[in-house]
C-alpha cells in the first residue's frame, strides 16, 4: 500500500522509520494524550515485528501507517488503523512536534480515508480522542467526522480519570462531503 497526495505520502512502516518513529513518540508533548509515557526503539522493534505477521487489514489487529513528506522523505508521524472487522476501522494520529500546524495530519487522514471508502470499502471509520486535545478535536471535525459520543471520566490514564470523544464518518457522509 502505497499513496501519494501533494505535500505527503503514505505507506506501511519500515523498519529503516523505527529510530524516527521511536524518537518522536519518546516527547513528552507527544506522549500526553497517547496509551505510553515512554517509548523506546525497542517499543518500535516490538510493534513492528508484531504488525509483520498479519496481513494488511486483517480484523482484529492495529497497523502503522507512516506519514512521509514528499519533499525530504522525512518520517514526519503515522496513522493506526485498527481493523475492527471487515467493514469498520479505527482510526489514530501521531504527529512529530516538528511537523504540527501545517496541515499535514489533515491531508495523511484525507488520503487515507479515501482509501478506506473507496479502495477498501468501509463501511465506518472511528476516531477516539481525549477531550482535553484540542487540536484533535479540531483536525476530526474540519474532516467532518461526526462527534457520536463524549464519554466522561471512562478511563484512567496515566494517574488521573480522563474523558473521550469519540468520532465517526460513514462511507455514505464521505461520499456527500466529495460531492
Amino acid at each position: 500500500m502505497q499513496l501519494i497526495g501533494e505535500r505527503v505520502s503514505l505507506r506501511l512502516l519500515q523498519e529503516q522509520d523505527l529510530a524516527a518513529f521511536a524518537h518522536y513518540r519518546s516527547q513528552a508533548d507527544i506522549a500526553r494524550y497517547q496509551s505510553w509515557s515512554e517509548y523506546t526503539l525497542e517499543d518500535a522493534k516490538a510493534l513492528y515485528r508484531n504488525m509483520g505477521l498479519r496481513a494488511f487489514g486483517a480484523p482484529g489487529h492495529w497497523f502503522q501507517i507512516a506519514i512521509i513528506d514528499n519533499e525530504s522523505g522525512q518520517l514526519t508521524g503515522d496513522l493506526a488503523l485498527h481493523f475492527i472487522d471487515g467493514r469498520q476501522t479505527e482510526i489514530g494520529f501521531t504527529l512529530s512536534s516538528d511537523w504540527q500546524g501545517q496541515g499535514i495530519a489533515r491531508e495523511a487522514l484525507q488520503l487515507m480515508l479515501e482509501y478506506l471508502f473507496d479502495g477498501m470499502k468501509k463501511h465506518r471509520v472511528i476516531s477516539i480522542t481525549d477531550t482535553r486535545n484540542s487540536a484533535a478535536v479540531h483536525l476530526l471535525e474540519r474532516l467532518a467526522f461526526r462527534r457520536e459520543a463524549h464519554y466522561v471520566d471512562n478511563i484512567f490514564f496515566k494517574g488521573e480519570w480522563g474523558s473521550e470523544y469519540q468520532y465517526a464518518m460513514l462511507a455514505s457522509e464521505w461520499f456527500d462531503k466529495q460531492g
